[in-house]
């Protein structure tokens, strides 16, 4: 009946990485690799949250975003780590995973 710690990740991880996408080049994306979280206070079912998220650090191919979500007051926090990859590759990896798992 709250807002769930797993679904504010999800939505810091897709808030993410829908900002970048429009940073990166044709071709490229990002994967999510860390999510540090403080989940300060309960949401009820219903209410809007909303939330803040800046870059503090870009290291080549590394981004790591601060953020804050707040419904009347702040509900959570932290940090939140993508790296940009290439699209292509990252589906031939895929691939290549599947292939020696027999899950073609």
């Amino acid at each position: 009946m709250v807002y769930a710690t797993p679904m504010m990740v999800s939505d810091v991880e897709y808030a993410c990485r829908d900002w970048l996408l429009a940073h990166l080049d044709a071709g490229e994306d990002s994967v999510g690799t860390q999510v540090v979280i403080d989940h300060l206070a309960p949401t009820p079912l219903g209410f809007s949250v909303t939330m803040q998220v800046n870059v503090v650090e870009v290291d080549r191919r590394k981004i790591v975003f601060a953020f804050s979500v707040r419904d009347l007051e702040e509900v959570g926090r932290g940090t939140h780590t993508r790296f940009v990859v290439d699209s292509a590759k990252t589906r031939e990896r895929l691939a290549a995973k599947r292939a020696k798992a027999g899950a073609e």
